[in-house]
């Protein structure tokens, strides 16, 4: 065993033990950050303006500070971003992410010196919860493989300022940086598909033991690992044991993404986004993600079924149910108040609070009222490809077709790009619309009433997504296409794609 390996478990065993000291006070815990946070910003901009002097307990907290989208809190970042001090938090962030709002353009999230630690620690901590856990320590002796953005920063009113995966690259521990992969110069090359190539370059001959990214990019990878020689990703990273992902579902994806490897390897969920890293998976036992409580967030959840309410019900962590579905609200110590992720998060757990990612709050089909999540998409589709094991998925999206021709009933349009098709597609339609009944009683009963006829499903052909997400200018990276969307915007421009 080589001497990272060796070091490591000790200092996973510590911070496991650490990690069980605040499960056990989760409560406690977030009153404490919440107080915190208040306390350390109570002479911002933000602070005064939203009277922080005067917040005592929780419901002066939430009688304070309204809940906000990226928006709402426009005003404050500009200053932010003209330079300024002491607006959201003390001094001026270390860092500005930048990230693609779907209405708000570019978005320059702050990143402080107190939160930095959230996003780089808590990376690190899923890794040693896994060697805790599994006693597996030797991958981190050989090469690992970060498929990330580029590390290249430009300045914002004298903020550095980049993508968050490029932000995080300038962090990594001295003691990894000499087996981490691709070189920094690769790193840096912002066109995917040029980046790609020379990624594979530089490592297609290498021990290569850990690899992280993003479902769909690193499915791209081994495609053309595999093109270019033949072989199982297996037989080309034999010590390849650990595969660590997070941003979209990985359901869809594992099919395949394993048929590529050619063995089972363990994988870790991770739930980062720029305004903070939020939960990890820490057992190889069940899906579940540990919510990470003592990191510098204090959080609160809103039921999905209330959040368009005008003023929509808040939950602290102690008020939270298992099995109920809510819009995820932090406050932080880079000055992010009462601001919406858009995401949706149920509960698996509450002893130690544990979640899944269900999709995001504005990510939905209810063009008939029918209100259906991404999370019953996934399901559905899951169930199918279980009773058709031929079936590989590459990519997919959910839209509604409510001006059919002919006057044909409308329905929602699955447009997929498989890998391998399904043997009889009719039988999948049905499976995948069956199930998506039994998961959503007003689909249902719509199907029932004749107001939706059964979905239909659009095969596309190979790299269509990639070609849509080329036009777009986002592809490879952290991003990623909806699963479902309440418009056809996404729908008809994959369409059209298609047909070139």
């Amino acid at each position: 065993m080589g001497i990272r390996a060796l070091l490591s478990e000790p200092l996973a065993r510590y911070i496991v033990q650490r990690q069980q000291e605040w499960i056990s006070r989760s409560i406690e815990v977030q009153e404490k950050w919440r107080k915190e946070l208040v306390k350390k910003a109570l002479h911002t901009e933000f602070g005064k303006d939203h009277f922080f002097k005067d917040i005592n307990t929780y419901s002066d907290f939430k009688e304070a500070v309204p809940v906000h989208d990226y928006e709402d809190l426009h005003a404050y970042i500009d200053k932010l971003k003209n330079g300024e001090k002491d607006i959201l938090w003390p001094g001026k962030p270390l860092y500005f992410a930048k990230t693609s709002g779907t209405t708000s353009g570019t978005k320059y999230i702050p990143i402080s010196k107190d939160s930095i630690s959230n996003h780089i620690d808590s990376a690190r901590n899923a890794i040693l919860t896994y060697i805790a856990e599994t006693k597996k320590a030797r991958f981190l002796d050989k090469k690992l493989i970060f498929l990330s953005g580029s590390p290249v920063l430009t300045e914002t009113g004298g903020v550095l300022t980049g993508r968050l995966s490029g932000i995080s690259n300038h962090h990594v521990p001295g003691y990894l940086k000499s087996n981490q992969m691709p070189s920094y110069d690769t790193n840096c090359i912002e066109d995917w598909e040029t980046k790609l190539d020379k990624i594979i370059d530089e490592t297609i001959d290498q021990p290569m033991s850990l690899i992280s990214g993003i479902p769909p990019w690193v499915q791209m990878y081994f495609d053309k690992i595999i093109e270019r020689t033949g072989k199982k990703i297996k037989d080309v990273f034999p010590d390849f044991s650990l595969f660590i992902y997070g941003g979209v579902n990985f359901e869809p994806y594992r099919a395949k993404l394993f048929e590529s490897i050619g063995k089972r390897v363990d994988s870790i969920e991770l739930y980062p986004a720029s305004e903070g890293f939020f939960a990890y998976q820490n057992s190889q036992q069940d899906e579940g993600l540990l919510l990470l409580l003592d990191t510098g967030i204090f959080y609160e959840f809103i039921p999905v079924e209330n959040f368009f309410d005008e003023k929509p019900k808040r939950l602290s962590i102690g008020e939270v149910e298992v099995g109920q579905n809510y819009a995820v609200i932090v406050n932080n110590n880079a000055g992010l108040w009462g601001y919406s992720l858009g995401d949706t998060v149920r509960f698996v757990s509450v002893n130690p609070y544990k979640i899944l990612v269900t999709g995001r709050i504005k990510h939905f089909i209810s063009a008939f009222g029918e209100h259906v999540i991404g999370e019953e998409i996934e399901k559905a589709l899951r169930y199918a490809m279980e009773r058709h094991p031929e079936v590989e998925v590459i990519e997919f999206t959910v839209a509604p077709m409510v001006n059919s021709e002919n006057g044909r009933l409308p329905y929602h349009e699955w447009l997929v790009e498989f890998a391998v098709e399904p043997t009889n597609k009719g039988e999948f339609v049905a499976d995948v619309d069956r199930r998506l009944t039994e998961l959503n009683i007003y689909y249902k009963d719509l199907i029932k009433g004749s107001i939706l006829k059964t979905l239909e499903l659009v095969p596309l052909r190979k790299n269509t997504f990639i070609d849509y997400m080329r036009a777009n200018g986002k592809l490879g990276g952290q991003n990623k296409v909806p699963r479902l969307s309440n418009d056809r915007k996404i729908a008809d421009e994959l369409i059209k794609i298609n047909r070139q």
